[in-house]
């Protein structure tokens, strides 16, 4: 019996007919994408004339972020009394950071740490044998470190010497840098690349040849020197933190920040 007759078999013949079609259809469609990418045949095959150029890129900016740190250093008997004393200090400070234009954000406290402080006892030697001295606890350190970030570099001076002022027992470390330095360091690499592709066009035509595509890129950046504002670790405290501080004059000056890039590019 033929699978095909009656109203059943004029179905089954109906759906067979569609699925070659879709078959079809569907061959077509493949052997179009597949002459559409012999244009591509042979791109993944590693390069065998080739040339090698290096570019160097550099960018000259004013930072916009100083940043410094200061420390709060308190010696009492007891360790609440110390972190008491060091808290007060730390809240004078703040508020004073706060009303010249710091916002809370960018005062970060970067170490707090508390040492029992000795001191060692000789004992007068009477009779032979002596007694050794010994070590006395005479109280507890307290000493709590924070970074301060400043956005306007033009208060940095006046900022150091107003935390001096405010009870701080260190001031250190004033940099200057940038808050986005992303940015800075792709300016330096688009000026890299260019220099590369410059050469590379440049000697091509020199050879004879055409640049075909970039086989390989690899880039080594750096910022350069952050600039560290001189003399600007001072030991503060005892009677010079009651003491008016004149504030320090601050250069900000510029970055360097360079990126070297090495291109390998194919040619015929």
């Amino acid at each position: 019996m033929d699978i095909f007759e009656g109203a059943k078999g004029e179905k089954l013949r109906k759906a067979a007919l569609a699925a070659v079609a879709l078959l079809a259809l569907f061959l077509g469609v493949q052997s179009v994408a597949g002459i559409a990418g012999l244009r591509y045949i042979g791109a993944g095959l590693q390069a065998t004339n080739t040339i090698y150029i290096s570019g160097h890129g550099e960018v000259l900016a004013v930072p916009d972020i100083a940043t410094f740190t200061f420390s709060v250093v308190s010696e009492k008997t007891t360790v609440a009394e110390a972190q008491a004393d060091a808290t007060k200090k730390i809240n004078a400070i703040e508020s004073y950071l706060e009303g010249a234009g710091i916002d809370k954000k960018d005062i970060q406290t970067s170490d707090y740490s508390i040492y029992p402080q000795y001191e060692y006892q000789q004992i007068v030697c009477v009779a032979y044998p002596c007694t050794p001295g010994k070590q006395v606890l005479k109280g507890y350190e307290v000493r709590q470190t924070t970074t301060i970030k400043v956005r306007d570099t033009a208060k940095a001076g006046e900022l150091l010497a107003g935390v001096g002022g405010k009870g701080a027992t260190e001031v250190s470390g004033l940099t200057f840098t940038f808050d986005d330095p992303d940015n800075v360091q792709a300016q330096a690499r688009d000026k890299a690349i260019a220099d590369a592709k410059q050469k590379a066009q440049a000697l091509a035509k020199e050879l004879g040849v055409r640049l075909v595509r970039v086989v390989s890129f690899n880039e080594n950046s750096y910022g350069g020197p952050i600039y560290y504002a001189k003399g600007m670790e001072m030991g503060i405290g005892g009677s010079a933190a009651a003491m008016p501080v004149a504030a320090p004059e601050i250069s900000t000056g510029q970055n360097k920040v360079t990126s070297d890039v090495s291109i390998t590019y194919e040619i015929r």
